[in-house]
């Protein structure tokens, strides 16, 4: 991490945000091919400890630290990601058209407030090329950690009604469901057109009704927005709870810029999107505590925001979360930061007298 940000973060620093993205989405996905590559990286980034292995909602996770959807939209690290030290990754989010997203730029960095300003607007590929590319994947046998993919509505105006975005999703679902080990339904992308209308929970009931119908053992989690009230977010919860739902993703970009806290002049060079990083932190910590006291652990409950240290991982499992992704603390600390913070967590368990990491999980709610 010490080389990363005295020499390769400056530099990288200097370009526009996106290009330098695209640029490490090749690199690595060229490095995911070969398996010296991958066995350099392991031997550099990985590692393994047996307080942090835990199985849930059936799946064996070696750590609880996982690569948040966002980075990896169209499956291109799928074969790199376990070697740099992530527990598992989700891609996406995934929807059922092909999209380009919204137009550049659309990424900015506030390196003062360890955050980025993300406005892609669900590019990717779509469902039938990403499917295809798992296919190919699997029959090589090259995966070796969970894979979520998330789930969106197309951005276009077509699904800004809410009949065809539910049918959209039903699409993605159907396609991609034999590829992954959880699904996650993104309701609360916050640059997308149309807004977040599932949000709602009269359209909520709509989609996950739809959703039943595609039958599965796979997990299912629902992405929520930091910018809901405790209200909207136990909406929710109720209406999940009469759907084929085994947990939360807490939580999406932050939307609301003055809900921040941050100074309007910090977004005076920047364009529109939601907020990641440390301004996120806050919001989806209170979350999680509060769906795991709300519905007493029942749920599976994978923490993202504000994640650059150990400490800051440990603190989202103690307040109720059985995993957590980042991707915003990679970006400022550099790819060792996924080994330090297995590390630190180790220890943390150890100073707390615990054998696992399952048991830290709500223990400040208890």
């Amino acid at each position: 991490m010490t080389i990363y940000k005295a020499a390769i973060k400056p530099l990288l620093f200097r370009a526009d945000p996106e290009k330098v993205h695209d640029r490490i989405i090749k690199i690595g996905s060229f490095l995911g091919r070969c398996a010296a590559t991958r066995k350099l990286a392991a031997i550099s980034f990985g590692y393994r400890h047996d307080s942090l292995t835990q199985t849930i909602d059936g799946i064996k996770y070696l750590n609880p630290v996982g690569l948040a959807a966002g980075f990896d939209k169209n499956a291109n690290l799928t074969e790199i990601i376990p070697a740099v030290g992530f527990g598992f990754e989700e891609i996406g989010s995934v929807t059922a058209l092909p999209c380009m997203g919204n137009p550049k730029p659309r990424l900015w960095r506030l390196p003062q407030h360890r955050s980025l300003v993300v406005n892609y607007g669900l590019k990717n590929e779509g469902c039938e090329a990403i499917a295809e590319k798992l296919r190919f994947l699997q029959t090589r046998g090259k995966r070796s950690s969970p894979l979520g993919i998330s789930i969106a509505k197309t951005n276009c105006k077509k699904t800004a009604d809410a009949d065809a975005a539910v049918l959209d999703y039903h699409e993605s679902l159907t396609v991609l469901e034999p590829f992954a080990d959880y699904i996650t339904i993104n309701i609360s992308c916050p640059n997308a057109f149309g807004g977040q209308p599932f949000s709602s929970p009269k359209l909520l009931e709509l989609l996950l009704a739809k959703l039943d119908a595609v039958k599965t053992t796979k997990p299912r989690y629902i992405k929520i927005s930091p910018d809901l009230s405790i209200k909207e977010v136990e909406d929710i919860i109720s209406v999940s709870g009469r759907h084929n739902i085994q947990g939360f993703i807490v939580s999406n970009l932050l939307k609301n810029r003055k809900k921040s806290g941050l100074p309007p002049e910090t977004f005076s060079k920047v364009g529109n999107g939601g907020l990641s990083g440390k301004p996120v932190e806050k919001f989806a910590n209170k979350i999680i505590s509060h769906i795991y006291i709300k519905t007493k652990g029942k749920y599976t409950i994978i923490g993202c925001g504000g994640i650059f240290n150990a400490d800051d991982a440990y603190a989202k499992i103690r307040a109720g979360a059985d995993l957590v992704q980042l991707i915003t603390g990679m970006i400022y600390e550099g790819p060792g930061l996924i080994k330090d913070i297995n590390k630190g967590l180790v220890v943390l368990l150890k100073r707390d007298g615990l054998a696992n990491i399952s048991e830290a999980v709500g223990i400040d709610c208890k």
